[in-house]
């Protein structure tokens, strides 16, 4: 095996462990809500579906890998 696919195989690699650990750590940290508390919530504030666009900030590239 040459050395730059090696560099390439350990790269593809960390990449793998490292996203599978974030996700872990996000999971972690993101707090348990029971059926009731999220009833409350959906009743106080809706479903998300029915959020005008403009009431959304769109954070999907803050957790994408780059």
């Amino acid at each position: 095996m040459k050395t730059q696919d090696l560099k390439t195989l350990i790269k593809e690699t960390m990449r793998e462990v490292l996203k599978e650990e974030r996700l872990l750590l996000c999971d972690m940290l993101m707090p348990y809500v029971s059926d009731e508390e999220q009833n409350e919530l959906d009743t106080a504030f809706g479903s998300p579906e029915d959020y005008e666009t403009e009431e959304l900030t769109d954070m999907t590239d803050w957790i994408k890998n780059k």
